[in-house]
């Protein structure tokens, strides 16, 4: 793996680069990305942010989140990959990866223990935020944190943070939000926009979500359904659930929750969250992962056939 140092110097020797983020994009993929290429921007880089998909109207709150592009640039000089951590995460701009990422410089710049080493140059580091690597990073180019950087940076922390409740968050992570706090950033706009506000149809999805968790493994594990057309009734889009996984963990006898968001017919995007299990070994057994208390995957089939899959994996990972 290279160090942050390392990778710093090649950066500084670009002209051009994209940016990706991953799919179903969350404050910290975003915020890293915006505040690596407002920083890339300081320093004369010619540099796109790419998304698979248009981003959610929240993200306007942040400097440069109008510009994210589905269709990004094929003649830049590198490949840089934020809080992405395997090329699946990209959706629909994997195949664009594969077929121009040869003759590219590539970085990977990432927190997830989960990740695959897949660019050229990498620097995985287990942190709170992805946001935390981006700041040692935008420190290494010499570039002076401004307010779009520290609104960016913010966004990261408290959104992959739990608002600073998880586990993982340490002193260098509040640091660093006292940082961006000190250069202009606003946590409380950045939390409601980002976390706490939901339009009025968003808030009955969560209603109806919620009354119908289910409960197994003498209540440690809970599952929530979302199903594509429970989100067309209220004309959401999948972004919309994001949050819906955290809420069963509330409760005092689950160990972990788990929401099975359906793609399609006999496909379900999974979210794990946890208190005291490892979802990462969890999302592995099925060819995902990411944190320790949050990761996903993918699965196939139907309905009570995957939880019953999921039933069965969780009870050998749960404390007895």
């Amino acid at each position: 793996m290279n160090t942050i140092g390392e990778i710093s110097e090649e950066i500084k020797k670009l002209h051009s680069a994209v940016i990706f983020t991953h799919t179903r994009p969350d404050g910290d993929t975003i915020g890293s990305a915006l505040a690596l290429g407002r920083a890339l921007g300081i320093l004369g880089v010619r540099c796109e942010i790419a998304n698979e998909k248009a981003l959610p109207d929240k993200f306007s709150c942040l400097g440069g989140a109008e510009k994210v592009t589905r269709t990004p640039s094929s003649d830049v000089e590198a490949f840089i990959f934020v809080d992405v951590s395997d090329t699946g995460r990209l959706g629909e701009l994997k195949e664009f990866y594969l077929r121009h990422a040869r003759k590219k410089a590539t970085f990977n710049i990432d927190h997830h223990i989960s990740n695959t080493r897949y660019a050229k140059r990498n620097f995985v580091r287990p942190c709170a935020s992805n946001c935390e690597n981006i700041a040692m990073l935008i420190d290494a180019l010499g570039v002076p944190f401004d307010g779009d950087i520290c609104r960016c940076l913010l966004a990261g922390l408290v959104t992959d943070s739990g608002s600073f409740s998880h586990d993982d968050v340490t002193g260098e992570t509040l640091r660093l939000a006292a940082r961006c706090m000190d250069g202009g950033a606003n946590i409380e706009r950045i939390t409601y926009e980002l976390q706490t506000k939901r339009s009025r149809p968003r808030a009955q999805l969560y209603a109806d979500v919620i009354s119908k968790i289910r409960y197994f493994l003498d209540d440690r594990l809970a599952v929530a359904v979302i199903p594509s057309a429970l989100l067309a009734r209220y004309g959401l889009k999948a972004d919309a659930t994001e949050g819906i996984v955290d809420f069963a963990r509330t409760v005092d006898t689950v160990d972990v929750s788990v929401c099975l968001l359906e793609v399609k017919r006999g496909q379900y995007q999974v979210s794990f969250r946890s208190t005291r299990a490892d979802v990462n070994a969890i999302a592995r057994v099925f060819g995902g992962g990411g944190h320790i208390r949050a990761s996903g995957c993918m699965l196939f089939g139907e309905e009570e056939e995957v939880i019953d899959r999921l039933r069965f994996t969780v009870a050998q990972y749960i404390e007895t």
